[in-house]
């Protein structure tokens, strides 16, 4: 096992819990360190089936690829908390320690979504000011993509939760996306004043008061998802959790009814092949391992969870997001925001959320 030092800024990545194997996920790792500016590696696992892995795929461990021993695995059947109290020495507990201890920044894993989640909440915990962490996906829409945020962490979400998502979502869409200024819609079912339930009522009036630190949209409808309105979707994890499925559902339906039909005669598979190149277009442009990951956002340290399912390339599109997230210094930016967002609220004396008022720093 490697002694680590001086391994701020590392990413830590959790070899053993995809359903590909280890050997998917070193392959990854060798795609990732092609670039330069990648941030250092250590790989987390059994040192007895990495160490020959990592060989035969020609890498050398030194200061970009360190090797973190674990003899335990937390497995997809496994359920979370009692995985985390009887598999301590696995790969996915021990990446989460070296975010915890400081040895590294950003923990990538595709394993136990459950077990990771909760893992990195217990062990990382929130950060100053934040109630809950919510998960961040980032989807395809006409024109680029979007964030939606909360994917699934959070189900039973409160209107200071879906504030703090907004502001957590936007930072995201900064480093990810590109965007200077994202613009943030709160997810309902109509864009008319007073349209919605009470979370949606309290949470709008909520954002509107921090449209100085974000760029409120406004509410939106399903309508407005996957067109050019905006760019960060905010809702609670159990709306987005639906939404995400749904739309890997049907981006399924349609890739096997646009399949079906295209073979159903000789004209049309000629068409099919004379389209060849629109249609590879197309496949990249919705195609999630793009991006490759979502990350548990607004904990101390960073948490990102690729697919389980994921191949090398999705994997290595994780390790190249979370050296993004490092350099561009997220949470301390996330922070800040989220320091004078319930700020701003207590001192405008919201009687509804008192927990903003405990979580705002002191004026000066």
């Amino acid at each position: 096992m490697v002694t680590h030092s001086g391994a701020t800024g590392r990413i830590a990545v959790d070899a053993m819990g995809g359903d590909l194997g280890p050997a998917e996920v070193v392959a990854a790792v060798k795609l990732a360190l092609h670039s330069d500016t990648l941030n250092p590696i250590t790989i987390v696992g059994d040192e007895a089936v990495l160490g020959p892995l990592i060989a035969h795929a020609g890498l050398q461990p030194g200061p970009r690829l360190q090797l973190f021993h674990a003899a335990e695995v937390i497995t997809m059947d496994d359920k979370p908390l009692n995985a985390l109290k009887k598999k301590k020495d696995s790969s996915m507990v021990r990446a989460i320690e070296l975010v915890k201890s400081g040895e590294a920044s950003v923990v990538v894993s595709c394993g136990n979504t459950g077990a990771l989640m909760a893992g990195g909440t217990l062990r990382l915990r929130p950060m100053e000011g934040i109630a809950r962490p919510a998960l961040a996906a980032i989807c395809p829409r006409e024109g680029g993509h979007f964030v939606l945020i909360d994917a699934g962490a959070n189900p039973e979400a409160k209107p200071e939760h879906l504030v703090h998502n907004a502001i957590l979502g936007s930072h995201y869409c900064r480093v990810m996306l590109n965007v200077p200024a994202p613009r943030v819609g709160l997810m309902t079912i109509g864009t008319e004043e007073g349209k919605g339930n009470a979370l949606i009522g309290e949470t709008h009036d909520l954002l509107r008061r921090v449209s100085g630190i974000i760029n409120y949209a406004g509410p939106i409808e399903g309508f407005h998802v996957f067109a050019e309105h905006v760019d960060v979707v905010v809702c609670d994890g159990f709306v987005g959790n639906i939404m995400i499925k749904s739309w890997e559902s049907l981006v399924r339906f349609f890739s096997a009814m646009l399949k079906e039909e295209l073979q159903a005669n000789p004209m049309r598979a000629t068409g099919a092949l004379l389209s060849k190149g629109a249609f590879n277009a197309l496949k990249e442009r919705i195609n999630p391992e793009r991006y490759g990951g979502a990350p548990l956002l607004g904990l101390n340290g960073h948490i990102l969870k690729a697919h389980g399912s994921s191949n090398r390339r999705a994997i290595r599109s994780a390790i190249q997001a979370a050296s993004g997230i490092i350099k561009a210094d997220m949470n301390h930016h996330i922070l800040a925001d989220i320091a004078r967002a319930n700020e701003a609220l207590a001192r405008q004396g919201d009687p509804l959320h008192p927990a903003l008022a405990a979580t705002a720093p002191l004026s000066r």
